[in-house]
């Protein structure tokens, strides 16, 4: 997986992509002794002037954030289908992202011996500056009216299914609303099957990352763990299940942004002073101050109670229960 696109304007909106893939297990030794200098996920740490996209797989995310939300979601039945966050961290604010680690819920091996699988994409997808500096909202999505799957079989070849985790493919459109026009795909297809999508003019920028098996795209194979990225001409984008395997991929398409991108640390802006007003409010406090990511959930709330983004629309404590 590419991590962070270079230069981020040849792939606008889309700043970086990461596939985590991890595995926890209730009598690794190893891992006790880890954990006390190596955190089970991603404390708190600031971001202003994009969206981060999680998409959870297997396992899941607890999240906490300094506008005092709390959320926990992923591919486990705890978490009740919804398996992406949606933030937009906007004026900017604080969170952590911690492994929701329990049991896998498949139930092969006993409690005490079945590991927490963890696997989920994390985009971040850029804005228009105009909307850069907006409120911080965090969303949860999953489910057939908020991110539909589509099941298809072009051809007769095989059945494809595509969870539509924003725009539109195949007649079907996701619920979430965004700042520019693009749409993220998760595409899981049958062993000899073929895949179709009609991409907008307005995509001219179009990136494959194939998570299982391998796919043919006009003739050339990209195999499990590769890139692709697409070329502006042509509308009729065939995707074929390559080999005699299934094949899993996500699409990213959307129409360019246009706009000079400026991205350092956890923060992306427009430009090089924009990003030194960014670290210069995080460090003035201004949205909110760190926390440890050992504290109860009610030492949290007093923190951000005390330390809060000033960003946040009003105070408000959300949790929402797995």
């Amino acid at each position: 997986c590419p991590n962070f696109f270079n230069p981020p304007e040849s792939t606008s909106p889309f700043i970086m992509l990461v596939h985590h893939r991890h595995s926890f297990a209730p009598w690794d030794p190893i891992r006790f002794i880890q954990r006390t200098f190596f955190p089970e996920g991603f404390p708190a740490h600031p971001h202003r002037g994009f969206i981060t996209v999680t998409y959870i797989l297997r396992g899941g995310f607890e999240h906490r954030d300094s506008t005092g939300i709390q959320q926990y979601y992923g591919a486990e039945r705890r978490h009740k289908g919804k398996h992406t966050q949606w933030l937009t961290t906007g004026a900017g604010l604080l969170h952590e992202e911690m492994w929701d680690i329990e049991p896998d819920d498949d139930g092969t091996l006993p409690k005490f011996l079945q590991p927490s699988s963890q696997e989920l994409y994390q985009l971040w997808l850029n804005v228009p500056s105009q909307f850069k500096l907006v409120t911080p909202q965090v969303d949860l999505l999953g489910g057939e009216e908020q991110t539909p799957t589509v099941v298809e079989n072009a051809d007769g070849a095989g059945t494809t299914r595509t969870v539509v985790i924003a725009g539109e493919h195949g007649g079907r459109t996701a619920s979430v609303e965004t700042y520019s026009n693009l749409a993220i795909l998760h595409v899981m297809m049958e062993k000899g099957s073929k895949w179709k999508h009609q991409m907008p003019p307005s995509h001219r920028t179009g990136i494959i990352y194939v998570r299982r098996g391998s796919i043919n795209i006009a003739g050339q194979r990209i195999p499990t763990h590769h890139t692709a990225y697409l070329g502006e001409y042509g509308s009729d984008l065939v995707v074929e299940a390559g080999g005699n395997d299934e094949a899993d991929f996500i699409l990213l398409a959307g129409e360019p942004l246009n706009e000079p991108v400026a991205a350092q640390g956890s923060m992306v802006m427009n430009s090089g002073d924009e990003i030194n007003r960014a670290y210069a409010d995080y460090q003035a406090m201004q949205m909110g101050a760190p926390w440890d990511e050992k504290l109860t959930d009610e030492e949290w709330l007093q923190h951000v109670s005390k330390y809060p983004s000033r960003y946040r629309p009003a105070p408000r404590t959300v949790v929402e229960e797995q």
